[in-house]
Parts: C-alpha cells; sequence; structure tokens
C-alpha cells in the first residue's frame, strides 16, 4: 500500500481545502491510501526544543506519522500572497532536527485553491520553493491553481464541474506515475 499524506493549509472546519482535498482522494487508484495528517496543533517551531531534547509530543508524534508516508499532497488557500503559516510551520518541524528531515526524498503535489480567480498561484509558488529546499520532487506537470472553488462545489462538498473533475484525475495520475518513480 501506497501512503499518500494530505496537508491542508487552512484549519477551518469547513475549508474549501478540506473539501477539495477529499474530492481529490477519492481520485487516486486502488493501491493508494490518503490520509489528511493534522498540522494545526504544532506549536511554532523553536529550535531549542529539539536541542534541549524537548520537542512536545506533537512534533514527535507528527515526525513519526510522515516518516512512514511515501508522498505528500499539499492541498492550500493563499494568505497574504504567501504560504499559511500553518503549513509553512509544518514544514519547519519536519524538517528538523538538521539531518532528520522527513521530507527528503518525498514525492509531493500541490492544488491551491481560491474563492477567487488568482487561485492561490502565490501560495503554490512559496510552497514549491521551500520543497525544493527540502529535496522533495514536485509534480512539475500539470499545475493545479483552482479558482472561484465555491462555485465548483455542491451543498454537500462535492465537485459538480465534470471538466474540474477530469482534470483533477489527470492531476492524479501524474502524480502517481512521479510517486512510482521515486518509489521503485
Amino acid at each position: 500500500m501506497t501512503k499518500v499524506a494530505v496537508l491542508l493549509g487552512s484549519l477551518r472546519k469547513e475549508s474549501f481545502s478540506k473539501k477539495l482535498a477529499a474530492n481529490v482522494a477519492a481520485l487516486f487508484p486502488e493501491g493508494y491510501e490518503t490520509e489528511v495528517v493534522e498540522i494545526g496543533n504544532l506549536a511554532l517551531y523553536n529550535q531549542d526544543f529539539d536541542d534541549e531534547n524537548n520537542a512536545p509530543a506533537e512534533y514527535t508524534s507528527f515526525r513519526s506519522k510522515m516518516k512512514e508516508m511515501d508522498a505528500v499532497l499539499f492541498v492550500t488557500p493563499e494568505y497574504n500572497r504567501s504560504v499559511p503559516a500553518v503549513l509553512k510551520n509544518a514544514l519547519d518541524v519536519g524538517s528538523r532536527p538538521y539531518g532528520a528531515s522527513v521530507w527528503n526524498g518525498k514525492p509531493a503535489a500541490i492544488i491551491s485553491q481560491s474563492p477567487g480567480a488568482l487561485s492561490a498561484f502565490g501560495a503554490n509558488h512559496h510552497l514549491r520553493q521551500s520543497l525544493v529546499f527540502l529535496n522533495m520532487p514536485i509534480l512539475q506537470q500539470p499545475e493545479a491553481y483552482i479558482g472561484n472553488v465555491a462555485d465548483l462545489l455542491d451543498e454537500n462538498g462535492k465537485l459538480k464541474n465534470e471538466g474540474t473533475v477530469q482534470f483533477l484525475q489527470t492531476f492524479v495520475n501524474a502524480f502517481v506515475d512521479l510517486i512510482t518513480r521515486y518509489k521503485g
């Protein structure tokens, strides 16, 4: 079984990222398991925790969970033209202590979404910068920028636009190909 962690850049109960991620998770083929990994409970990263062997239990649990994962799907909105702090903090917690990054070599893909037309382009590209440094092979094409997301979801949070579903299936298929290349 190939395990794909899903990290959400929004903590809202009814976030568009969460709804979109649930739709995308259903598009993975048999043999793939997706799991939303909690990041909202992580204290802001402080190197003193690691230097003093006093890392919060949430850091240890998160790092252990991410070590079990084969790949990571990021689904995020954009906050102030960049990556939401909760997502950046998760990257920082997982990248430490130095030399023990849980991200190294894990294939990654990014879906950015917005209720507006810009589709969280800035968050998508800022996130890519961090992932390159963390040595995560990133799905390059197709890029997934989902604008006007509220109009694409029905009252139950299901995608109602068949063209969007088809596009996201193409995206997932390409991500599976990337994972296969790096897993093998």
